[in-house]
């Protein structure tokens, strides 16, 4: 069951406690100015003690009215419909109290500050205007903090949103990488056996890092660099000289952070879709610039035709740095050179 709070959208016993003493000697003091010039301490304590009396029981029956009508028409397509009730609930309920109240609280202060059924029209356009604002302090009040919460719910949908996101394509990089690894395995068996049990072993250590890290989003540069170069040794092993793979960067860059696996799968893009042989080898270069960002190169020597493509790849990494970071990474398709631009995230960075 929902709070008061809750349907309310604040805490309002501050208010009430504050507001009820306030109202009521507001309003006594505008209609009964001239009692209160004359004799201040009767005035406190007779019309004063009174107008607490008709706040406080009109103010927790108001109360109770908005929070009903809230549980019983709570969507926004509601809004106009209550508002209309409500008011018309709240006059009615009004003239009742009043009936009520008049002949039992006049006695107590008309004897000190004279006939009060000559305030009477004065007292209800009082009170009434006093009652709207008050209604209207609390459906403003209301409003704000049910827009508030809102725009919290709708933060929350789009971060668990994304969340998924991110999980579905962290999920394709372990088959993405498997997949290759099967592939490359594949080439070697027919070749060299030993070769193929040396590249197992690798991969199972390989596999091993993929596994450890597939919680996290970002992973510091140094950790991914040393997971690659053991990846490179499985390059090796399928690839021999025909491959080169250079990496340059200063040991200021190791502890920025980058998606995880995301050099490892730029690599397998090269290989998948360029010619390597000993007449045309290919090249891989890492390199950190100045700028903060990671520049992976590859001479470009096209295959004819290639292989059947799990459409995984740069996609991957691209739609990952969306959904953490504001910045994207960029690629630059030339003659002979494939380049892309990984962004290097600092710790301190506040999208991801």
């Amino acid at each position: 069951m929902n709070s008061a709070k809750d349907i309310l959208g604040f805490n309002d016993k501050w208010f009430m406690l504050i507001g009820i003493p306030v109202v009521a000697l507001l309003i006594n003091a505008m209609i009964f100015t001239e009692q209160l010039v004359k004799d201040p301490s009767l005035f406190l304590g007779r019309c004063f003690t009174v107008g607490i009396i008709y706040t406080a029981v009109y103010w927790i029956i108001y109360r109770q009215v908005l929070i009903f009508s809230r549980k019983r028409f709570p969507l926004s397509k509601h809004y106009g419909y209550r508002l209309v009730v409500q008011i018309a609930v709240v006059l009615a309920i009004f003239f009742v109290l009043k009936a009520i109240l008049d002949p039992i609280l006049h006695p107590i202060a008309g004897e000190y500050i004279g006939d009060l059924d000559i305030h009477n029209v004065s007292m209800t356009i009082g009170s009434l205007t006093v009652t709207f604002l008050v209604l209207g302090v609390y459906e403003t009040a209301g409003f704000y903090f049910q827009l508030q919460k809102s725009m919290l719910e709708k933060e929350r949908l789009i971060k668990e949103n994304m969340q998924s996101q991110l999980e579905s394509l962290k999920n394709q990089v372990n088959p993405h990488f498997f997949f290759n690894s099967l592939n490359t395995l594949a080439y070697l068996i027919p070749e060299d056996s030993i070769k193929a049990e040396n590249f197992v072993q690798k991969l199972s250590k390989a596999y091993r890092y993929i596994l450890e890290i597939r919680e996290q989003e970002l992973m510091p540069l140094e950790e991914e660099l040393n997971f690659l170069d053991s990846f490179a040794c499985l390059l090796k092993e399928r690839f021999g000289e025909s491959l080169n793979i250079k990496i340059d960067v200063r040991p200021e860059f190791m502890q920025m952070k980058i998606v995880p696996l995301s050099l490892q799968m730029l690599f397998e893009n090269a290989i998948k879709h360029n010619v390597i042989s000993s007449n045309k080898p290919l090249t891989i270069e890492v390199k950190a610039e100045d700028s903060g960002q990671l520049v992976v190169t590859n001479n470009l020597q096209p295959k004819n035709q290639v292989m059947n493509s799990t459409k995984v790849g740069l996609e991957n990494i691209k739609n990952r740095y969306r959904l953490i970071s504001d910045r994207e990474i960029e690629v630059i398709a030339s003659q002979d050179y494939y380049i892309v631009v990984l962004p290097l995230i600092k710790n301190e960075d506040p999208h991801h």
